[in-house]
């Protein structure tokens, strides 16, 4: 029980490393995207979920779907690894994203001033303006860290941080990196890494990525 409620928590939300070089020029590119906020995107993608706990890895494959009218599905079409794995922290994954759309929880981890205060940090060595984040509530859908925006568009492009609050007594130090990407006019996720320390085992780690089928009704190409 201990294994699958901590490894499940890793999909909650890597401390920010890179610092800003050129201060407050990073200012009107949040306010672009604070003024460019857009709704969720319905979608069709095919996403690769991967875990590993000590010797114990598993991994599956599967069509995921958000209709126009707010709720996701999903289709498992390949799995392998260890059943246990697969069972208690993929699968669980998959569920407690549906279980969250559902019942309109989303929002709660949103970027957005009702759940952080933000502060610019300029414009780092890559050419990202960085913004740090503060949660306003210590909850473990939320983080502490920073996130990147393309300069000038306002354009996510990485979120990372620590989750606010420790998800249990067992799992602590939990790291998470978003990345995101412009397909066919909308930022959508393309990749969640996480880790995070597991007490009496160890390191764990969990990766999720999307390859795009659908978006808005548009079909993607393939190459994506």
């Amino acid at each position: 029980m201990r294994g699958r409620a901590a490894m499940i928590l890793l999909v909650l939300a890597v401390v920010p490393t890179l610092r800003a070089t050129t201060p407050n020029t990073a200012e009107p590119t949040f306010q672009r995207f604070l003024t460019r906020q857009e709704p969720p995107h319905p979608y069709r993608a095919v996403r690769r979920l991967e875990a590993e706990n000590g010797s114990r890895q598993g991994w599956l494959e599967a069509t995921t779907e958000y209709s126009a009218n707010g709720v996701f599905r999903y289709q498992i079409t390949a799995e392998g690894g260890s059943s246990q794995i697969r069972s208690r922290v993929l699968k669980a994954v998959l569920d407690g994203e549906s279980s969250v759309i559902a019942l309109g929880e989303a929002a709660r981890s949103s970027l957005a001033p009702d759940n952080y205060i933000f502060q610019s940090q300029g414009v780092d060595a890559d050419g990202l303006a960085n913004v740090l984040l503060s949660p306003r509530r210590k909850e473990r859908a939320l983080l502490s860290g920073v996130m990147f925006l393309r300069p000038g568009e306002g354009e996510l492009v990485r979120v990372q941080g620590r989750l606010a609050r420790n998800p249990s007594f067992w799992v602590r130090d939990v790291d998470i990196v978003r990345k995101y990407s412009r397909i066919h006019g909308a930022v959508v996720p393309v990749a969640m890494e996480s880790q995070a320390k597991i007490r009496f085992l160890g390191p764990a780690s969990f990766r999720m990525t999307y390859r795009y089928l659908e978006i808005d009704g548009h079909a993607i190409a393939s190459d994506r």
